[in-house]
């Protein structure tokens, strides 16, 4: 029986594994979604043959990947956006869409040989993006699985993103409607920093953004300082 393993730590990635169970009934699928289960001694004990990785904000071990056949999803058109927070970065630069990259991890961030690639529209919220990333995993595991695709080196020249830090979630120097609508949806998903405003006593975080026209309506949760 051939043993899979689904590395996320995302609730959004759960459902995930039920589907693979459900379309792979003769496999056996095992999910890690926290940094202490996830090291070498507990990965033999599992003996999976390959490792997918749809959402994981740590640097895979040497020792793991070196081991293990990783596959992780990265959400550019690598070589281009190679780093972190490629969604807010990609959204930033005015980009519409994009291609969800399954590859395999190698030492150097992002630069490994790629097995396939998804398109992927990059409207809504940040957590929807998310959940449409995940069908798309879904499709991408079958199908490396299922025709056993073996990954091709990257071509092109590489574009670097890098990861973002909470303070550029401030609003306070975005200029045009557009941009404050991105910068509140692109950060609108659990464990992220959402878009803010402040004052010398309050901050001010902002959701479930509309754009209608000339204005945009928004959820608010305001913090004491």
């Amino acid at each position: 029986m051939k043993k899979y393993l689904i590395l996320s730590e995302k609730k959004w990635n759960i459902e995930l594994v039920e589907k693979l169970k459900q379309f792979f009934p003769d496999s056996e699928w095992f999910y890690i979604d926290n940094k202490k289960e996830f090291n070498l001694e507990q990965l033999k004990k599992l003996d999976v043959s390959k490792i997918f990785i749809p959402h994981w904000s740590y640097i895979i071990p040497k020792e793991i990947y070196t081991n293990f056949e990783c596959i992780v999803s990265h959400m550019t058109d690598l070589p281009y956006g190679r780093g972190g927070s490629p969604l807010q970065n990609l959204i930033v630069r005015g980009h519409k869409k994009t291609k969800l990259s399954a590859l395999k991890v190698v030492e150097d961030l992002d630069a490994g040989p790629i097995y396939i690639k998804k398109e992927l529209s990059l409207s809504g919220t940040a957590e929807q993006i998310y959940y449409k990333v995940n069908h798309l995993v879904f499709e991408l595991v079958c199908q490396i699985i299922t025709e056993n695709l073996a990954p091709k080196e990257q071509t092109g020249t590489p574009t670097l993103f890098k990861r973002r830090t909470p303070d550029m979630s401030n609003l306070s120097k975005i200029e045009t409607l557009d941009c404050f609508y991105d910068m509140i949806r692109m950060l609108d998903a659990e464990g992220y920093p959402h878009a803010f405003l402040e004052t010398e006593y309050f901050k001010i975080e902002f959701r479930n953004a509309v754009h209608k026209g000339k204005e945009i309506e928004a959820n608010v949760r305001i913090i004491k300082k």
